[in-house]
């Protein structure tokens, strides 16, 4: 059946008037931001086919988020780069990301509806629900304006990048990216902390005994 509003419906009955859907793009790969993005619906929301955007072709996605930006009554993008996922752990930047969208909602939400993911802190009432891209319209919504702001952001890293292919695999772990990885070693948008690119510095260490020898403790 897809996503529905009863998420929305029930806060709505319990007062609250300004909801935004949480999601993000970006925590399983090994280079690239993680992205997350805030999207506060209108009631009873004509948004056919919105869906969870792991479900959905790049084009459909394309078309659906150009639907959801005319629809939308607020929205909000943000992002933890590289240096903040090495440093802080994938969790906490896809956390600080999401407060980052968060926080570009003007006015602010009243309510969260939020991907799996709890926001410890945070001074809005908030309700994480397992797999709520598949189930919250708002949730899909925002699933949908992060994935394509984050593959268009890959898209800019391909043109500095080329050898790495980021346009076709955006930086998840495929056999080709790892090839090249393993042919090139990691450039600057490659996450160290992460396994195999972790692996990629270890000889590098290893030749470079008597001083500071990685990226990765070097923040």
């Amino acid at each position: 059946m897809g996503p529905t509003e009863e998420f929305e419906r029930a806060a709505r009955l319990c007062g609250y008037r300004r909801i935004a859907g949480i999601d993000e793009a970006g925590r399983g790969p090994l280079a690239g931001p993680v992205v997350a993005a805030a999207v506060v619906l209108p009631t009873r929301s004509r948004l056919s086919g919105v869906d969870d955007s792991k479900q959905l072709s790049e084009g459909q996605r394309d078309r659906l988020y150009i639907l959801i930006l005319e629809h939308a009554v607020g929205m909000g993008i943000g992002s933890a780069d590289v240096g903040e996922i090495d440093r802080l752990n994938i969790l906490e930047a896809t956390r600080l990301a999401m407060r980052r969208a968060i926080d570009q909602l003007a006015p602010p939400p009243d309510y969260l509806l939020i991907d799996a993911v709890t926001l410890p802190g945070i001074r809005i009432s908030a309700r994480p629900i397992v797999k709520g891209d598949s189930l919250s319209l708002s949730i899909a919504a925002a699933s949908i304006i992060a994935k394509v702001t984050r593959d268009r952001l890959m898209a800019k890293y391909h043109d500095m990048f080329p050898e790495y292919d980021f346009l076709s695999h955006k930086g998840y772990g495929t056999t080709g990216h790892l090839q090249r990885l393993a042919r090139h070693g990691p450039c600057p948008i490659h996450r160290r902390t992460f396994m195999p690119v972790h692996e990629m510095i270890i000889p590098v260490k290893r030749e470079s005994a008597g001083r500071m020898l990685s990226p990765l403790f070097e923040q």
